[in-house]
């Protein structure tokens, strides 16, 4: 997940104008745009599942024309695969607070899941067990004085009642199909869904990734359908997530903020957290899953 620092849009539209006004003859008028001071935060991504060892990311925000290259005391570099270059702090202590009272410590221990190619900083030691209506906790502090919290409720399992698909009556490499997902929603809540389909075998990179909310099925079946765009012989699975206000915001607002980016004239677009005391999302995530081959 990235992080970015906000500032005065003003400064830098003032910064792209006076840009175009130089090119345009041979006036020139250099122009100090001052930025804010930026105190680095503490950034947290971490998603627990019922069944699954608890893995967590700590990061640290950096102001973003940074150039990656000072390291912040008790921290270290980590360059990911495209490049990217992120603070890595050292010294976080992170626990997560079970629904029982206990606390389950998650030691530093960096590495790579091999199914999603996502990189985490901390792991549990046994697998987590979730019920819808339980409550997390999480607490993370480094030795700077920096203290993330959150708490996330596990939400109800909303399955999938079907999955179906179509071919057009085309022919060759002009014939694809479309896919549906249909569910049920519950009636009695205001709910938020998010909807992935991979081909292949699930991985990180979707073929389509859906936020969804109940605003216009309250309490009715729904039908989610694709365009005209997978193939004969197609594996394509449908994965059903059921997620809360809080989760959906913050997706929606990552959206926001990387439309915004490098746009002079867009608004800066703040990171809607989960969690208190830094940047980030603490969730439970529940979801149902459908696979089949296009035939």
């Amino acid at each position: 997940m990235a992080s970015a620092v906000y500032w005065s849009g003003k400064n830098l539209l003032r910064t792209a104008l006076l840009g175009l006004l130089a090119s345009c003859g041979k006036l020139q008028n250099d122009a100090n745009v001052v930025l804010p001071a930026y105190t680095n935060q503490l950034v947290a991504e971490c998603y627990l599942e019922n069944g699954i060892i608890p893995r967590l990311t700590i990061t640290e925000s950096v102001p973003y024309l940074d150039n990656g290259q000072a390291v912040a005391a008790g921290s270290q570099l980590l360059t990911l695969p495209n490049g990217q270059i992120i603070q890595l702090p050292t010294d976080v202590t992170v626990s997560l607070k079970l629904p029982s009272g206990q606390n389950m410590p998650l030691r530093f221990s960096p590495g790579i899941d091999v199914i999603t190619g996502k990189y985490y900083t901390h792991i549990g030691t046994v697998p987590i067990v979730a019920k819808a209506g339980q409550q997390f906790g999480l607490d993370a502090q480094d030795r700077r004085g920096r203290h993330v919290t959150g708490t996330a409720i596990v939400p109800a399992l909303i399955p999938i009642d079907s999955i179906k698909y179509k071919f057009n009556n085309l022919t060759g490499s002009n014939k694809k199909a479309y896919f549906q997902t249909s569910w049920t929603d519950p009636g009695a809540t205001i709910d938020f869904y998010r909807l992935m389909l991979h081909k292949g075998k699930p991985a990180n990179n979707s073929e389509t990734d859906n936020d969804i909310r109940d605003k216009y099925f309250n309490g009715k079946a729904y039908s989610q359908v694709t365009t005209y765009r997978f193939l004969p012989n197609d594996t394509v699975t449908a994965t059903l997530y059921h997620v809360d206000t809080l989760y959906f915001d913050f997706r929606q607002s990552v959206r926001n903020a990387r439309s915004a980016n490098g746009n002079p004239f867009a608004q800066p677009s703040a990171i809607h957290s989960t969690v208190q005391g830094g940047i980030g999302v603490f969730s439970v995530l529940v979801s149902d899953q459908r696979t089949v081959i296009l035939k």
